[in-house]
């Protein structure tokens, strides 16, 4: 079957455009210009851009394979199997494997096509795997592996033919998959024919290597420590898989976009040759935590890096085998860390919530090898924005005869970049409203709302500082005073006093504020919690949920969506915005929605397809909300449809680090 890309609907495998929301499934979009390109094209006809699915396939091959056929070239060709698969010409299947040259296919069913040169397999050492990258020419078609994990975790009974289908190389991916773990890399395919197994998982080859970024003279002693314990994490979470190995190959430490550390693929112990890091005789012996000490030290010695006094004490002890187990390592690691942070900075009392705060770096629960989440001691390590983008967009829906959702964005950013010295600072205000009273109403009380609120802040936000609780409470009081006047000066009573939701976030650098009166909500998204509805709607179901009525019957009442709050209709007496301040500690995509986007749980249903994805830089702000805004049309359409994006990407502050 077919999935689309956009619903995820299943389609039939003959199906050109979805039939539920009509989405080519033979063409996509080119991520740079926009243009439309062939499912299977590598790369954009128009711009050049890389816009194929591209996979990592890692082929292995039994050592009895390469044995014999390393015989047939001075014996007869003709030999016998030593398993049960049916008689194949030895020299048959050497020569098919030889034949796979760029551009042809790693599969009989002609999906997946080579983009990297094979060796020879004279060249192949046994038991050695060999990596290509390949391209997915049916990237919308569900895999084969796919579809047998599919009716796994359905409890359907799995045919011993099917079981038979999948090699032991994915085995430990296929372990992990249940469970979210964005170190591994996740499996996409996998298959074994004769004494090969091939096994597709996610292309990290283009990610950052660990050692680039752990000699370089901005990376902090701090965030190294960071790296050190993320280590013990993964070593934990291998070690039942006996894939610890794949932590001890250099090439294979990788950084995401977040500099968190990944894994570019997963090796079993017992297939690994020995490390160039390991003495000889590392691998006959049982691994232990000295092996993650030296590959370790190997880090230090390749990126010619300078050691603490912490550190070297440490790296000993590992080698000495006096730190023996991983809780033991957690808690030297802890104290290193705290060692190292910097001093508290002493603050005026009466600016604390808009002192620049660091982020909370968790390094794990020291009793247990399985970090807690909140029992989790804490390093301090701050943080600083890199990048600041956004994107919005506003449309009528498929009901309404106009609209009466307004929006703005103000962001101002100033950029220093010096080889030694990268600062970043930036503002923000983004505003959201949507207006009621009908043509000439609602659309001119969110207009003035958006207008009144900029010019407020033009005057009253000067400093490189959020603005205070009670400033943004009164630019919210005076937004709605403007359009309280005009209902007096109009004589609006009633239904026909106009009025507008507000949902505004202002951004500066890693500091946010939100306020919000009506049912326009912000959400915010990570990849470390998904997405999180940060604004409480002003609404009668609400209200009685907070009165400690029960969801269920709150929202049973006729009224429950009954706006309690709104700006315009009544005095400044009856106005009390929520306003609330939080941090911005790491990669975060904010969404401001009116409610004809988040009706029906919509972005809850789909964040994972339409917002999760836009985290990542390469990914188009501008393409994301208009895909947003198709999928309110698709599902709900019954309101105008209102979304503001903003990107907000940061770093460790190195700079602040120096003497780490």
């Amino acid at each position: 079957m077919l999935i689309c890309p956009q619903c995820k609907f299943e389609n039939s495998n003959t199906n050109k455009f979805c039939q539920n929301c009509g989405t080519s499934l033979t063409q996509k979009v080119c991520p740079k210009c926009s243009s439309a390109v062939a499912v299977n094209a590598e790369r954009c006809h128009n711009c050049g851009a890389e816009c194929g699915t591209v996979w990592w396939a890692i082929i292995a091959k039994e050592e009895t394979f390469v044995k014999e056929v390393k015989e047939s070239e001075a014996e007869d060709p003709q030999i016998t199997r030593s398993d049960d698969s049916p008689l194949v010409s030895l020299s048959e299947e050497a020569i098919a494997f030889s034949e796979l040259t760029v551009g042809s296919y790693l599969d009989s069913q002609e999906r997946y096509r080579l983009l990297d040169p094979l060796p020879a397999l004279s060249e192949v050492a046994a038991n050695t795997e060999v990596c290509v990258r390949v391209l997915d020419c049916q990237p919308y078609q569900v895999s084969p592996l796919v579809a047998i994990l599919g009716n796994q975790q359905n409890s359907l009974i799995l045919p011993s033919a099917e079981a038979a289908k999948i090699p032991s190389l994915a085995k430990a991916y296929i372990a992990l998959q249940p469970v979210s773990h964005p170190e591994i890399p996740s499996i996409h395919d996998a298959w074994q024919e004769n004494q090969m197994q091939v096994v597709l998982i996610e292309n990290r080859s283009n990610w950052q290597h660990l050692v680039e970024l752990w000699q370089e003279d901005r990376t902090t002693s701090l965030q190294i420590l960071h790296w050190f314990y993320q280590m013990t994490q993964l070593w934990a979470l291998l070690e039942p898989l006996d894939c610890r190995q794949s932590l001890l190959q250099l090439s294979n430490l990788r950084l995401d976009e977040d500099q968190t550390l990944a894994l570019q693929q997963l090796y079993v112990e017992k297939h690994i040759n020995n490390s160039a890091q390991l003495p000889e005789d590392a691998e006959a012996q049982p691994l232990t935590i000295i092996a993650l000490g030296r590959i370790w030290q190997a880090l230090f010695r390749q990126s010619q890096r300078t050691q603490s006094g912490s550190v070297i004490q440490l790296l000993g002890e590992l080698e000495l085998g006096k730190i023996s187990t991983i809780a033991q390592l957690r808690s030297r690691l802890e104290a290193i860390a705290i060692e190292l942070q910097p001093p508290t900075t002493a603050t005026d009392p009466t600016l604390k919530e808009h002192t620049p705060s660091p982020t909370i770096l968790q390094l794990g629960d020291t009793e247990n090898t399985a970090p807690r989440g909140d029992e989790m001691p804490t390093v301090v390590l701050p943080m600083q924005l890199i990048t600041l983008e956004d994107a919005g967009r506003t449309d009528v829906g498929r009901q309404r005869q106009h609209n009466e959702d307004f929006f703005g964005v103000e962001t101002k950013i100033n950029k220093l970049d010096l080889p030694k010295n990268r600062a970043l600072q930036a503002r923000g205000l983004y505003i959201l409203c949507d207006g009621m009273g009908g043509h000439a109403g609602g659309e001119v009380a969110s207009e003035l709302a958006v207008t009144t609120l900029r010019e407020y802040f033009q005057k009253h936000w000067l400093s490189n500082q959020l603005p205070s609780e009670n400033s943004i409470a009164e630019a919210v009081i005076l937004a709605n005073q403007a359009i309280y006047d005009v209902n007096q000066q109009d004589a609006r009573s009633g239904v026909g006093r106009m009025g507008t939701t507000l949902v505004m976030l202002l951004i500066q650098d890693t500091h946010a504020a939100v306020a919000h009166v009506g049912d326009s909500r912000l959400y915010k998204l990570t990849r470390k919690d998904k997405l999180k509805q940060i604004t409480v709607d002003h609404e009668v179901g609400q209200q009685e949920i907070a009165r400690g009525v029960e969801p269920s019957l709150a929202y049973a009442r006729p009224d429950a969506y009954q706006l309690t709050q709104a700006l315009g209709p009544r005095d400044e007496n009856l106005i009390h915005p929520d306003v609330q301040f939080f941090e911005i500690n790491e990669d975060t995509l904010f969404i401001l929605v009116s409610d004809g986007l988040s009706d029906n749980d919509l972005l809850e249903t789909h964040f994972s397809t339409h917002l999760l994805p836009l985290l990542s830089y390469g990914a188009n702000l501008e393409r994301g909300v208009r895909e947003l805004i198709d999928l309110g049309n698709q599902h709900n359409g019954h309101d105008n449809i209102t979304a503001v994006l903003i990107r907000a990407k940061v770093r460790p502050n190195v700079e602040s680090q120096k003497n780490g």
